[in-house]
């Protein structure tokens, strides 16, 4: 679809100029009579990028929606400021389309909506709450808080799981290195002698490997690919995050970052001016976890009967009894999304010292794992000078 740039004086006589993307000059015309503007110059301007094939894999993280927030707090009137400087490509396209939509009479969060695909659930929803307030910037200041908090959670979460991944790394390559290479060499030492039964077993597995390498990553490839298309399925998906939430060593980490996920996004939605009952259907979307998911509706129901909200809310198992001492005193003193942003920060904090805790029993753990199996493939390796000395005395 060709992208026409026009220029227009609005009823106070002000100049405007942008694009919109249309088949043909009459429909910008048509698109610019509709919004009582005076035309002045149409004209066709350069073709709309399209998504590449890699743009298509790129995910828009909570950085860039960070980012995107402070800039349309910073812009509010200028969308098409804001689409022309958004980097990621991918937001970069929802965000032309968007402004499209809003070109042809649609709302900000209508537009958004039929790009749900890219703006979160959370999101649209506040924009629909700001619109309908009319407190759109403020909404979008709050926005852009509670997306650098997010951003810094996921962060630190990442950045927690890098050490162990890249020892784990290493610790495969150096046990595949000694099985294919190192120990074939040592074994040729001994002429066709008989072998202990360790040893032996070591050498064929690094035979297998040599010869059936293929064989083995494509198990290890089988294996990625079923547990992401287990996750497609609703059982599948349901027993990963009852892993997620009973597994001993991530267990307490996981349930922090739900709390301090849940906490965050409810102040900040309360904080907009959107209804308790509405603010629990929203953050039900966005705790992460399908469970608790399930669990907040439920409680939504219950809030719906007259029950309190931190009566409801203590009914649910991982959420701890100090949130819903939190949460009465917040009811109690009409003070609820104050409260409930001092405890995110609380569990913010607690889950920046819960990973350092997890980091740092997992590297004894990898390291004890690596140690392990290096030391049965050295001991193989030397069992048969052991067999050798006891002949010769």
């Amino acid at each position: 679809m060709p992208l026409y740039k026009y220029k227009v004086i609005n009823d106070g006589g002000k100049k405007i100029q942008g694009t919109f993307n249309a088949n043909s000059k009459n429909e910008v015309l048509a698109m610019i009579k509709d919004n009582g503007y005076y035309p002045i110059d149409v004209a066709e301007g350069r073709v709309q990028k399209q998504i590449g094939m890699g743009d298509y894999f790129t995910k828009i993280t909570t950085k860039d929606l960070a980012i995107m927030c402070g800039q349309f707090y910073t812009m509010l009137n200028c969308l098409d400021i804001l689409k022309d400087q958004t980097v990621n490509k991918k937001l970069k396209m929802a965000l032309e389309t968007v402004y499209d939509d809003v070109q042809k009479g649609n709302t900000l969060s209508q537009s958004m909506q039929n790009q749900d695909k890219v703006f979160p659930y959370l999101f649209i929803n506040m924009v629909q709450a700001g619109e309908v307030s009319g407190k759109l910037d403020t909404i979008m200041f709050r926005m852009t808080e509670h997306y650098e908090k997010e951003n810094k959670i996921n962060g630190k979460i990442k950045g927690a799981m890098v050490y162990p991944m890249i020892l784990g790394a290493i610790s495969i390559i150096a046990v595949i290195f000694l099985l294919i290479f190192v120990m074939p060499t040592f074994v040729e030492m001994f002429n066709g002698a008989a072998l202990p039964a360790p040893t032996r077993s070591v050498v064929g597995i690094g035979a297998w490997l040599k010869t059936k390498w293929y064989i083995a990553l494509a198990v290890v490839i089988a294996a990625m690919v079923a547990i992401k298309a287990a996750k497609v399925t609703e059982k599948g998906e349901i027993f990963v995050e009852t892993l997620k939430l009973n597994v001993p060593l991530i267990k307490g980490t996981t349930r922090k970052v739900i709390v301090a996920r849940f906490t965050r996004s409810l102040s900040t939605i309360l904080a907009s001016g959107i209804p308790l009952v509405s603010a629990l259907e929203v953050v039900s979307g966005v705790v992460g976890n399908r469970l608790v998911q399930v669990e907040i509706m439920k409680a939504k129901d219950k809030v719906m009967k007259g029950i309190p909200l931190s009566t409801a809310i203590s009914e649910i198992s991982i959420f701890p009894r100090m949130l819903y001492s939190m949460m009465k005193i917040g009811e109690e003193s009409g003070t609820l999304d104050e409260i409930l942003d001092k405890t995110a920060n609380f569990y913010d904090d607690e889950v920046e010292e819960a990973l350092q805790k997890l980091t740092t029993m997992i590297e004894p753990f990898m390291i004890l794992v690596m140690g392990g199996l290096v030391g049965f493939i050295v001991i193989a390796m030397r069992l048969p000078m052991f067999d050798m000395d006891s002949h010769v005395q």
